[in-house]
C-alpha cells in the first residue's frame, strides 16, 4: 500500500498499517513516497493499493479502480499559484515560467483549466517549488500541502487560489487525491480493504486532536500546529466515504481532463470500485 508521508495520509493509514484495530488477518507493507512517485508507480501497476492524484486517474483506470475511503476532497483545499513579484497579475501568467508539482497531478489539471494558454511549465517535487520561485528559477509556482501555510512567511504572494476557481466554475468539492485498488486484486477483496480503510479513518478521528508518533515521525519537521492544519484541511467526511457528491466531483475532473487532452481517450464507465 502506497501513500505520502504528509500528515493527512499518515493520519488516515496509521491505525490500519500499525494494527491499532482488528484488520481481519490483513497485513500491509507500507510505501511512503511523494505523490508524483506514487502516480508513476500506479502507471506501472506496481502496488496493490495506492494514493494517487486524481489527475493521473485517466492514465491508470484500466489497471485500477477508485475506492470509497481514504481520499482527499473538499472545499477551500485547492492548490495556490504563488509568485515573488507582488505586482504580478493573472493576465501575465501565460508568459511566465511556472513550477508544477508533477505532470500527472490534480494541481496540474486545475492550473491548466484556469490557464490553458500557459505552456512554460517546469515539473518538480512539491516541496522544492517555493525555493524555485524565491531564487528565480521560475516566475511562479503551484503549491500544495503544507506550503499553503508557509508561503507568506517567505515573502511570497498569491496570484490565484486554483481550488476556489474550480469551485466557482463547477460548484463541486475539489477532488485532490484518491485511493485505488489494482484490478488484479479482485473486487471482493478490494471492497474488504476499502472497509478497513474506513475503519482506520474512524479510529483516527476518535483519537483526534491527539497526534500519533507515526504522524509526527513522517511530518518533515512540521510543527504540531501545522500538522493539525494539514489534517483539518484534507481529512473530512469524504475521506470516510466518497459518496455520490464525491463521485460527481471526480467525474467532472475527468471530463476536464478529456477537454484538455482530447487525444487521450479513455473510458469512465468503471472508474469506481462499486460499478
Amino acid at each position: 500500500m502506497g501513500f505520502s508521508p504528509c500528515p493527512n495520509d499518515t493520519f488516515i493509514f496509521d491505525a490500519l498499517v500499525n494494527h491499532k484495530f482488528d484488520t481481519h488477518g490483513f497485513e500491509f507493507e507500507a510505501h511512503l513516497e511523494d505523490v508524483q512517485t506514487l502516480n508513476e508507480w500506479a502507471m506501472d501497476g506496481k502496488l496493490d493499493f495506492s494514493k494517487i492524484s486524481y489527475g493521473v486517474l485517466p492514465l491508470v483506470s484500466e489497471q485500477y479502480a477508485v475506492l470509497e475511503s481514504g481520499g482527499a476532497l473538499g472545499k477551500g483545499v485547492g492548490p495556490l499559484l504563488i509568485t515573488k513579484d507582488a505586482k504580478a497579475r493573472q493576465e501575465d501568467v501565460p508568459k511566465m515560467r511556472i513550477a508544477i508539482p508533477g505532470v500527472n497531478t490534480t494541481a496540474h489539471m486545475l492550473f491548466s483549466m484556469a490557464f490553458p494558454e500557459a505552456h512554460h511549465k517546469e515539473f518538480m517535487v512539491f516541496n522544492e517549488i517555493e525555493d524555485a520561485v524565491l531564487n528565480g528559477t521560475v516566475d511562479a509556482g503551484v503549491i500544495i500541502h503544507e506550503n499553503r501555510f508557509t508561503y507568506k512567511e517567505k515573502g511570497l504572494h498569491k496570484l490565484i487560489d486554483l481550488g476556489d476557481y474550480w469551485e466557482k466554475q463547477t460548484r463541486l468539492p475539489i477532488p485532490l487525491g484518491g485511493i485505488i485498488a489494482h484490478r488484479r486484486i479482485g473486487k471482493e477483496l478490494a471492497m474488504e480493504v476499502d472497509q478497513l480503510i474506513k475503519k482506520s479513518v474512524e479510529y483516527a478521528f476518535s483519537h483526534y486532536p491527539q497526534l500519533s508518533p507515526y504522524v509526527k515521525i513522517h511530518a518533515q519537521e512540521m510543527s504540531p500546529h501545522v500538522m493539525k492544519q494539514h489534517i483539518d484541511l484534507y481529512v473530512n467526511d469524504f475521506s470516510l466515504w466518497l459518496g455520490e457528491d464525491g463521485k460527481t466531483a471526480v467525474s467532472k475532473l475527468l471530463s476536464v481532463y478529456q477537454h484538455i487532452y482530447p487525444e487521450r481517450a479513455f473510458s469512465t464507465d468503471t472508474v469506481f470500485l462499486g460499478e
